[in-house]
């Protein structure tokens, strides 16, 4: 959703780059930029004109002016002043002390409160609570059918006295003031935790729309009232939300359709313009794709810094404890990963989501937005249905694996025989990098800061930067002819020898003790990985 501002301000920062001092022109220049960018992704005009003059203020003082380096100031001052528009500190829910703790939703029709009452519901039952969905949404056809189905999906029950209504012209039964009242006392009978009651919206913000979501709020007296709001609304969500807030009294904000391609400008004005937090943020369809909003966090990914925490969280929700240490542990004794290694490994990467999202949170993927979106993740589905081809003694020796072996392997995953030669070839390189990882002491080679790879290369990955500098000449083997004809008649020789006996033990044909492993060929994992990318 923030592509594009992220494209924006980070060019406008590259500008600044290499300057020792900065004038006020050039603060000038800058701050115009931002003021641009945000304009064009739909912020509130009252939200850009705090935004942009809390930077200038600060950038002309003495807080950029004594920095050894005047840029990346500028870069954590707008990192500080994001923060502050999008709420400051994250905020969690307010839970009642006595009794079960009541949460309304309000916001227009087509803003996603139903289904984001499921989510909210299925994160509430995963942190140890026991929540009940009410509908009392009784005017939008088929409401009340879709909260049950969501509901079902979640593993939630929900109360749902009244049928609600099928059709645009039926007239609507029962009163929603009753329905919400009477969930509130099912919820005390059935010793519920939380009481989630959904309401009903409008395709605009109108007097009987706010005269009723008033009435349900006096009636339950909930502990928070929760403004859900669509994303990709734009401009309008400042009047909308300002609507809410006058006649509801909202406590908190909630961003649906974050996943979305649109601008988002209402994700950088509803905070600033309501006063309220932002609570939580939707980013798919699927119930697990919600998440607590931490304004820290957005700021970093709108400026290109990534999103670490929340990437470490989801992975150490989707990894194995116990399979990772016990991983871990292999590749300091030495012990060869194997295609059964990879596989769990790569079951695990896709319980975690998509992959497009998690390369999205890492720092600077901004350069390579374009390769991201064309990954295709049906890949991972292919690679797991060839090695689940194997046999397990294939799987831990891919030595095994001759042409005819190959063969039935493809026929069994539905690839082609290039497809399972494309994939030995990655793991072999993938093994190759656990070995030098083992003897490096933990480090991976060819990634950076973690123990090599060419200066201003990007960890090797398709799109990177590449080293301007020389490149360092080629090592030649020794024992190796350069003349192409007598290399030839040396690699048949090669190949006509018989092969040693492998000890006992050795899975690819190895000693038990750690042998020294072989130079790591970053170039060829980028070969493939490009297949990935659809390069």
């Amino acid at each position: 959703m923030f592509a594009n501002l992220s494209d924006r301000l980070t060019a406008t920062f590259r500008n600044l780059r290499g300057k020792g001092r900065l004038s006020e022109a050039d603060i000038d220049a800058t701050i115009r930029e931002i003021r641009r960018a945000l304009l064009d992704a739909d912020v509130a005009v009252p939200v850009v004109r705090t935004f942009t003059g809390n930077i200038r203020e600060r950038a002309l003082g003495a807080e950029v002016s004594g920095a050894l380096n005047p840029a990346q100031q500028v870069v954590k001052i707008v990192n500080e002043e994001l923060v502050a528009i999008l709420g400051g500190e994250s905020r969690p829910l307010k839970f009642a002390k006595n009794g079960p703790t009541v949460i309304m939703l309000a916001g227009l029709q087509g803003a996603g409160k139903t289904t984001l009452a499921g989510k909210l519901a299925h994160y509430l039952k995963q942190q140890g609570q026991t929540p009940l969905l009410v509908a009392a949404d009784l005017q939008r056809p088929n409401a009340v059918t879709q909260l049950k189905v969501v509901g079902e999906r979640a593993g939630v029950p929900v109360f749902a006295p009244e049928p609600g209504v099928t059709r645009e012209d039926e007239k609507v039964r029962g009163n929603p003031v009753k329905v919400a009242k009477k969930g509130i006392k099912e919820a005390e009978s059935r010793q519920h935790s939380v009481v989630i009651v959904d309401t009903a919206g409008r395709l605009g913000v109108d007097r009987e729309l706010m005269q009723q979501a008033a009435d349900i709020r006096k009636a339950i007296d909930p502990h928070e009232v929760l403004f859900v709001i669509d994303a990709m609304i734009g401009q309008d969500a400042v009047a909308t939300a300002q609507a809410f807030q006058q006649g509801v009294d909202i406590t908190g904000v909630v961003l649906t359709k974050l996943d979305g391609d649109a601008r988002g400008g209402a994700a950088l004005s509803v905070a600033e313009v309501t006063g309220r937090p932002i609570l939580f943020a939707s980013t798919g369809e699927k119930l697990d794709e919600f998440e607590v909003f931490h304004p820290d966090r957005m700021a970093s990914r709108i400026l290109d810094m990534g999103d670490i925490l929340t990437l470490i969280e989801q992975a150490e929700k989707a990894f194995d404890q116990e399979e990772a240490a016990a991983l871990a542990a292999k590749v300091v004794k030495g012990e060869d990963f194997t295609l059964t290694d990879f596989l769990s490994q790569m079951q695990q990467l896709k319980n975690m989501g998509s992959m497009k999202k998690m390369l999205t949170m890492l720092p600077g993927m901004g350069q390579v937005r374009d390769q991201i979106e064309n990954f295709d993740e049906r890949e991972i589905v292919r690679t797991e249905a060839i090695i689940q081809s194997m046999t397990p003694g294939e799987r831990d020796n891919p030595k095994l694996l001759n042409g005819s072996r190959r063969s039935r392997i493809a026929r069994g995953s539905g690839m082609q025989v290039s497809d399972v030669n494309s994939l030995v070839k990655r793991f072999e390189d993938a093994q190759t990098m656990m070995r030098a990882m083992a003897k490096n002491g933990g480090n991976m080679p060819g990634l950076p800061g973690m123990g090599g790879g060419a200066p201003g290369s990007f960890g090797g990955f398709p799109g990177g930067k590449k080293s301007k500098g020389k490149q360092a000449p080629q090592r030649k083997v020794k024992g190796k002819s350069g003349n192409p004809a007598v290399r030839a008649q040396q690699e048949a020789a090669a190949r006509n020898k018989p092969d040693a006996a492998a000890p006992a033990g050795s899975a690819f044909g190895l000693g038990a003790a750690p042998q020294a492993p072989e130079e790591f060929d970053a170039s060829s994992l980028n070969a493939d990985f490009g297949k990935y990318l659809r390069r």
